[in-house]
C-alpha cells in the first residue's frame, strides 16, 4: 500500500490562493468564498482539503501526504452514493469546471477540492454511533448511558449497539471542544421538525453506509454529519463517511472487549498517547514511520470502499 517512498513532493500543508477570499481555515480544510455565478444566486465556497491532520483538537506540524486527496475522493464517492437519500451541496470537483479565477491554481486544487453552494449551516454536529467506542465508551462506564441515552447493562468496549443511536453535539469554534447535547437541546437550537429530520437522515445515511462498508471488510463504528439549508432545502454539507469524520475498523480483526485497530486517526492518537504528549500545543514531531503508516491506512480505506486509488 503506497510504499515507504518520500511523498513530500505532493504535499499541500496550506493553500495560497491569493486572488480568492479566504472564508475559513479549519483544522484540515481551507475554504474560500466565491461570488454567485449569477446575481440572484447564492455565493459558492471552494473547499480545499489539505494534508494537515489533527489529533485531540491540535493540528500536527507534520502533514500526511495525499490525505486531502483521499478525503475528497471518498466524500465525492459517498455524496454520489447517497444521492437518493439526501441532497448535498456539491456543484463540481474538477478545477476546469470552476470559475475562471480558480484556473491558475489548478495544480493546488486538482483532486483535493470541491466547489459547493454556500449553505446556511446548522449549529449541530450530527453524530451517529453504532458501536460503543471512544467518548461513548467512557460515558457508558461512568453512567450506563451515552449522551443521556440509556443502554443495556453489561456491554463491552467496541460492542455493537442493539440499534444505532443519534448523539448530537454543538459545533465549537476553532480550538474549542464540541459539547455533547441531548435531543431536546437540539430541538431548542434548530426546532423540532428540523431536529427530527436530521436525526432520521443521519441514522439512514449511517445504516446505508455501514451496510455497504461491511461487504468490503470495514466496520463503520461511528460517524458525524453536518447539514445546512439552501433556499429552504436541507442538504448534506462538509464531508461524508471519511476516516476523518468516522471510525473505520477492519472487520477481520474485530473483537469486542478491547479497542480496535483502525483505518482512521486512531492510529495516530494511539501513538500520541504512547509518548504521553500533553494534548496541548505544540504538537510533537511525528516519526516518518507514523506518517507513512497513517497514509497507508487512509489509502487502504479508500481502495477498499471505492475501488479507487490516488
Amino acid at each position: 500500500m503506497g510504499g515507504e517512498a518520500n511523498h513530500n513532493s505532493h504535499v499541500v500543508k496550506e493553500t495560497k490562493l491569493g486572488d480568492l477570499k479566504l472564508f475559513k481555515k479549519g483544522k484540515v480544510r481551507d475554504v474560500y468564498e466565491l461570488p454567485p455565478a449569477k446575481p440572484d444566486e447564492r455565493p459558492m465556497l471552494l473547499i480545499v482539503a489539505t494534508d494537515r491532520i489533527s489529533a485531540f483538537d491540535v493540528v500536527m506540524e507534520d502533514p500526511i501526504p495525499d490525505k486531502g486527496k483521499i478525503l475528497t475522493k471518498m466524500s465525492l464517492f459517498w455524496f454520489n452514493y447517497m444521492e437518493g437519500i439526501v441532497k448535498n451541496h456539491l456543484i463540481a470537483s474538477r478545477p476546469e469546471e470552476y470559475p475562471e479565477v480558480c484556473h491558475k491554481y489548478k495544480e493546488q486544487l486538482k483532486d483535493r477540492s470541491m466547489l459547493v453552494i454556500k449553505a446556511d449551516p446548522l449549529p449541530v454536529e450530527c453524530i451517529v454511533r453504532g458501536y460503543l467506542a471512544g467518548s461513548g465508551w467512557k460515558d457508558y462506564i461512568e453512567s450506563g448511558k451515552v449522551c443521556g441515552i440509556q443502554l443495556p447493562a453489561g456491554l463491552k468496549e467496541s460492542q455493537e449497539l442493539p440499534e444505532p443511536i443519534f448523539t448530537p453535539s454543538t459545533k465549537a469554534e476553532g480550538g474549542e471542544h464540541d459539547e455533547n447535547i441531548s435531543f431536546e437541546e437540539t430541538v431548542n437550537l434548530v426546532g423540532r421538525q428540523t431536529a427530527e429530520t436530521i436525526r432520521d437522515l443521519s441514522l439512514k445515511i449511517y445504516k446505508e453506509g455501514r451496510g455497504y462498508a461491511a461487504e468490503r471488510g470495514i466496520i463503520i463504528a461511528d460517524t458525524k454529519f453536518e447539514f445546512g439549508f439552501v433556499d429552504g432545502d436541507l442538504v448534506l454539507i462538509d464531508e461524508i463517511l471519511t476516516p476523518d469524520s468516522s471510525r473505520f475498523w477492519p472487520a477481520d480483526d474485530y473483537e469486542p472487549g478491547r479497542p480496535q485497530k483502525s483505518f482512521d486517526k486512531q492510529f495516530l492518537r494511539d501513538y500520541l498517547l504512547s509518548i504521553n504528549w500533553s494534548k496541548k500545543p505544540p504538537p510533537p514531531k511525528l516519526p516518518q514511520e507514523i506518517i507513512d503508516k497513517t497514509r497507508e491506512k487512509y489509502l487502504e480505506a479508500l481502495e477498499r470502499l471505492t475501488g479507487q486509488t490516488i
